[in-house]
C-alpha cells in the first residue's frame, strides 16, 4: 500500500509532471503527499562573499560591505523561500482541489544532499520526481540531482520521463523479471499499479547466450597456441550450444512462470510473460521501444548484484535510455515456492560442498533452481543426486557430473549428425529443435504450430539466388557458408570491435539453429537489432553516421587504425590489428607492425604483412614464456 509519497520540486516541466502523476497515485491509493524544495542561500552567500572585491570602491569600506552583506543575505533568504513557497504552492492548491493531505518542506542546503537526507529519515513508500530539471538541454538523459539521490536511496523510486498525463497514455506495464526478490517485488507493485490505473501488466525476462561466444572469439587470436589448446575453445563452444545455453533458457523461463504463479495465486492475474534473448538492458530497451510501455518496472539491482550495490548496471542504463516512466524496486520479495524451500528443504553437507564450487556469479541462480526442482517434486532433503536430477532438467541430455567429458561426446555426436537438414525453430523464445517438430517447446511451452522449419536445402538455393556462397571457418574451427549478399550487409557494419561483434552474433545464432548457410534475411535482421542497440545511446548517433560514412569496400582505405601512421593500411590489416585487445596491446603491436614495414621500405601495410609481424611477435612470446613451464607440453 503507497501512504506516504514524497515529490521534490523545482518548477521544471518535468516536475510539474511529478506533481500530476502524486496526485493521481494519492487519488487511488488514498496517499498523503509531501512536496520538497530545496533552495541554496548558503551557496549565493559563498559567491556574493567571493565577488566582493569587484564592487565599486564606495562599497569597499568596512561598514558599508557588511552593510551590504546583511542586506543581500536578508534579500536571497527571503527571495528564495518565496520561490520555494510559490513552488509548492502549485502543488498544495492540486492536493487542495482533491482533498489530498499535503505537507511542504522547504530545507536549506544542497539540493540532493537534503532530499536524500530527508527521504533517508522518513516513512515514505514511494518517491516520485522528474528526470530531468531546470538544467535540462538538448542532450541531456537524466539530470544531476535525480541520478544522484536515486544512487543514495533505498525507497521505491518512479522517475518520469513522459510528460504526457497518465489518462493520455495507453501504453501498458512492463515488468523486468531476472529472479531477484527486487524485481518479484516489482511485479506486485506493477500488479497493483495495474489495477488502479486500469493497465495491462508484461513480465519480460532476458538471457544471454551471445556473450560467451562473442569474448571466444575477440581472445582467440591473442592467445598463446599453448593457452588455446588448454582453453579447448571448440569443446567449449559446443558445449555451450548443446546444453548450457538451452539450460540459460530454461533458467529464465523458470524465472517469468514463477512470476505469472505469483500474480494468478495471489492477485488473481493472468499475467502475461515474454523471453527474449542477448543482452538485457538493450533487449529490454528495444521492446519498451517498440511497444511504446507507459511504464517500466525494474529491480533496482539484479540476480548478480551484491546488496550493497547502489544500482544494477541494466536499471542505469534503460533508467538513462527507457522511453518511458521507470520505477526502481529496492523492496524484496521472496516467492512462495522459494520461501517454503528456505524452510522446509535440508542439504547434506555434500550437496552444499557441491553447491560451494559454482562460480559465485551464478551460484544464487543454481540455489533457486535446485530449490524449485525439489519442491515441484516433493523433496524433502537435497543430496548430490537431487542436484543431478535438477541440473539433467534444466540441461537437458547431460547430467551436470559429465559437463567435464561431454565436450568430446557432443564433438563427436556432431560429426554424426552432420547431414541433418531440418530445423524447426520455436517463434516465441528461438528454441531450435532438430529433425522432429517437437509436441511443445521446452523452454516456453509453446504449441507446435509456433514453430517454423527451415530447410538447408532452401537455405542453399537463397545463396545461389544472392551471389553464390562462400566458405568461412569460425574461431572454433566450425565452416559456415556466407552468400554474397550477407556479406555485402555485413561490411555495412563499421569496422572494428561493433563488426567483429556483429559478426560473431550471426555466427552464433546460425550455429544455435544449425543453420549452415547464412542469407542476407538472416544476417540484416541481426545487423539490424545489433545496430539499433549502439545507436541506443544517442536516438541520431552521428558517431555511428561517421564511421558508416568512412566505411567502404576498398582494400586499400587510408583509414587510421589508431594514432596517426606513417603507412597506408588495407582493410583486411586493419581488420587483423583490431582482433587485438584495444589499449596497451594493440598501440604497441601496431607500433610494432609500423616499424618493420619502415625498416624494409613496404609503403602499405597488408594482411599478411601484419600478420607475420604479429605472429613472430607471439612465436617470441611462447619462447620466453616456455621457460616458466616446468611439465612438458599437453593437450
Amino acid at each position: 500500500m503507497i501512504k506516504k509519497i514524497y515529490v521534490p520540486v523545482d518548477n521544471s516541466d518535468y516536475s510539474d509532471a511529478s506533481i500530476a502523476l502524486a496526485v493521481e497515485f494519492a487519488k487511488k491509493f488514498g496517499s498523503q503527499l509531501v512536496g520538497s524544495h530545496v533552495y541554496a542561500a548558503k551557496m549565493h552567500d559563498v559567491r556574493f562573499k567571493q565577488m566582493e572585491y569587484t564592487l565599486p570602491e564606495e562599497y569597499q569600506d568596512e561598514v558599508e560591505l557588511e552593510k551590504q552583506r546583511r542586506i543581500h543575505d536578508t534579500l536571497i533568504t527571503m527571495g528564495l523561500q518565496l520561490i520555494s513557497d510559490s513552488y509548492l504552492e502549485v502543488m498544495k492548491q492540486k492536493c487542495t482541489e482533491f482533498d489530498i493531505p499535503f505537507e511542504p518542506k522547504m530545507p536549506e542546503g544542497k539540493h540532493f544532499i537534503k532530499l536524500v537526507e530527508d527521504i533517508q529519515e522518513s516513512d515514505y513508500d514511494l518517491v516520485i520526481m522528474g528526470a530531468l530539471g531546470m538544467g535540462a538541454v538538448k542532450d541531456s538523459l537524466i539530470g544531476g540531482v535525480c541520478e544522484r539521490v536515486v544512487r543514495r536511496i533505498t525507497t521505491d523510486t518512479l522517475v518520469v520521463r513522459d510528460l504526457e498525463p497518465i489518462e493520455a497514455h495507453d501504453g501498458n506495464i512492463l515488468v523486468g523479471i531476472d529472479g531477484s526478490p527486487e524485481s518479484f517485488s516489482g511485479l506486485k507493485t506493477a500488479i497493483q499499479l495495474g489495477h488502479k490505473f486500469n493497465k495491462q501488466v508484461e513480465a519480460v525476462g532476458v538471457y544471454d547466450p551471445y556473450l560467451h561466444y562473442i569474448v571466444f572469439n575477440s581472445v582467440v587470436n591473442v592467445l598463446t597456441e599453448r593457452a588455446a589448446r588448454t582453453f579447448r575453445f571448440k569443446e567449449q563452444e559446443q558445449l555451450h550450444e548443446e546444453v548450457i545455453d538451452t539450460g540459460l533458457a530454461k533458467i529464465y523461463q523458470s524465472h517469468l512462470e514463477v512470476a505469472r504463479s505469483i500474480a494468478k495465486e495471489e492477485h488473481d492475474y493472468a499475467l502475461k510473460i515474454t523471453l527474449l534473448d542477448g543482452k538485457a538492458y538493450e533487449k529490454i530497451l528495444q521492446y519498451a521501444r517498440k511497444t511504446n510501455p507507459w511504464l517500466l518496472v525494474l529491480g533496482r539491482i539484479g540476480v548478480h548484484s551484491e546488496q550493497e550495490m547502489d544500482i544494477g548496471s541494466t536499471a542505469e542504463n534503460l533508467l538513462r535510455l527507457a522511453p518511458c516512466n521507470v520505477l526502481l524496486s529496492s523492496q524484496r520479495y521472496f516467492p512462495q515456492i522459494d520461501v517454503k524451500a528456505e524452510e522446509t528443504l535440508v542439504w547434506t553437507q555434500e550437496a552444499l560442498d557441491r553447491m560451494e564450487k559454482a562460480p559465485p556469479l551464478v551460484r544464487g541462480i543454481a540455489k533457486t533452481a535446485v530449490h524449485r526442482f525439489a519442491i515441484e517434486r516433493g523433496h524433502s532433503v537435497i543430496t548430490e543426486s537431487v542436484i543431478d536430477m535438477a541440473m539433467e532438467a534444466i540441461m537437458p541430455q547431460r547430467a551436470s557430473e559429465k559437463l567435464t567429458r561431454v565436450a568430446k561426446e557432443i564433438a563427436e555426436q556432431k560429426v554424426l549428425e552432420s547431414d541433418a537438414v531440418q530445423t524447426y525453430i520455436c517463434g516465441e523464445c528461438g528454441y531450435a529443435a532438430h529433425n522432429q517438430q517437437p509436441v511443445q517447446c521446452p523452454v516456453c511451452s509453446s504449441p507446435p504450430e509456433r514453430f517454423q522449419m527451415v530447410d538447408k536445402t532452401s537455405l542453399e538455393n537463397v545463396a545461389v539466388d544472392e551471389g553464390g556462397a562462400a566458405e568461412e571457418e569460425t574461431f572454433d574451427g566450425v565452416r559456415l557458408q556466407w552468400s554474397e549478399q550477407a556479406k555485402k550487409a555485413l561490411r555495412g557494419v563499421p569496422r572494428g570491435y561493433m563488426r567483429r561483434n556483429v559478426k560473431a552474433r550471426i555466427e552464433k545464432s546460425a550455429r544455435a539453429q544449425k543453420i549452415g548457410t547464412i542469407t542476407n534475411a538472416f544476417a540484416t535482421e541481426i545487423i539490424n537489432d545489433s545496430m539499433g542497440e549502439a545507436a541506443a545511446v544517442r536516438e541520431d548517433a552521428p558517431e555511428l553516421r561517421t564511421l558508416q560514412a568512412q566505411t567502404s569496400d576498398s582494400q586499400s582505405a587510408e583509414v587510421v587504425p589508431g594514432f596517426e601512421s606513417p603507412v597506408k593500411w588495407t582493410e583486411e590489416a586493419i581488420e587483423r590489428l583490431n582482433l587485438v585487445p584495444a589499449g596497451f596491446m594493440r598501440n604497441i603491436t601496431q607500433t610494432r607492425i609500423e616499424q618493420r614495414a619502415q625498416e624494409n621500405d613496404i609503403e602499405q601495410v597488408t594482411l599478411d604483412f601484419a600478420a607475420r609481424v604479429i605472429e613472430d611477435g607471439r612465436s617470441l612470446a611462447n619462447e620466453v614464456l616456455g621457460q616458466y613451464y616446468q611439465q612438458p607440453d599437453q593437450d
